[in-house]
């Protein structure tokens, strides 16, 4: 019987990191993603290790995993001027990466950034050397998860082609995986749910799909191909409930962690979208 994966949203960390966890368990979820410090800085934040294992604890004792994601802030293009923009990057990265490893998390969800020079290269440059800056002294599980980007701030990271090439390219491929944001996939026109078997028949050659560790699970508000970062809650966007279905339900999605991104229900959570995304694999197990 196939398996089923982790389902479950982004979570609030007011109260501490073990408070978060257990909010995402009332709700129904079997993962959930957070923000490690203060999304809108790149101020580092000294770890409550108390708080921290006793979030590890909680989700090992009910078979949960969880996510970090970075700052807004995080640009891992930035650098051009010399290293001390890169060295704050790099020194927040690690700081994620703590906060992360001590909640027992898989790992940072990371986006490309973006790169305002004239020459593109360079930013590619750049984004390889903050990660090999970051992980040359980062010994932990918790891994780098790099996020496909929807091309709304400019065209890197959008393609499967881009962020396998630069995993591969980095010293530390290891220490790197992936996380597939379906709204992004879709605005950025690499992902058409009427043709999803080529999509995923793209990443299989390209070995994304045995590296992809995460998802975040979102419709989206604009068409295909607009290039415009704007999430639905689940069936009611662009993509519609088959279209995310059409590829949740492959094999390289069971062994995710889904994490959605979209408004919370009336009582503040995300209740409704889990359980609606939980039956999709019910329905196919029953079936």
């Amino acid at each position: 019987m196939p398996s089923s994966p982790k389902i479950g949203a982004h979570v609030s960390t007011r109260g501490g990191f073990g408070r978060a966890a257990r909010f995402a368990w009332e709700s129904g979820a079997a993962c959930f993603q957070y923000f490690p410090k203060n999304p809108r800085s790149l101020r580092l934040k000294a770890l409550d290790r108390r708080d921290a294992e006793g979030c590890a604890a909680f989700c090992r004792d009910k078979g949960m995993v969880s996510i970090a994601h970075t700052p807004y802030p995080t640009n891992m293009a930035a650098g051009t001027g010399g290293a001390a923009s890169r060295a704050v990057m790099v020194a927040s990265l690690l700081n994620d990466l703590e906060l992360a490893e001590a909640c027992g998390s898989l790992g940072i969800v990371v986006h490309f950034g973006h790169f305002g020079g004239i020459e593109p290269l360079q930013g590619y440059r750049n984004i390889i050397q903050c990660m090999n800056d970051t992980l040359e002294s980062w010994h932990g599980q918790a891994k780098l998860l790099i996020e496909n980007q929807a091309g709304n701030h400019g065209s890197e990271g959008m393609a499967v082609e881009e962020l396998v090439k630069v995993r591969e390219l980095s010293r530390f491929p290891e220490k790197i995986g992936f996380c597939l944001d379906t709204c992004h996939a879709f605005a950025s026109g690499i992902w058409n749910p009427q043709h999803t078997d080529e999509f995923m028949q793209r990443g299989a050659l390209l070995g994304y799909w045995e590296q992809l560790v995460a998802v975040h699970l979102n419709d989206s508000q604009f068409a295909f191909g607009s290039r415009r970062d704007r999430h639905a809650s689940i069936g009611k966007g662009l993509i519609g409930e088959a279209g995310l279905q059409s590829l949740l339900l492959t094999d390289p999605f069971r062994n995710a962690a889904i994490v959605m991104e979209t408004g919370k229900g009336p009582d503040g959570s995300h209740r409704e979208e889990i359980a609606l995304v939980r039956k999709w694999y019910e329905a196919e197990e029953q079936a």
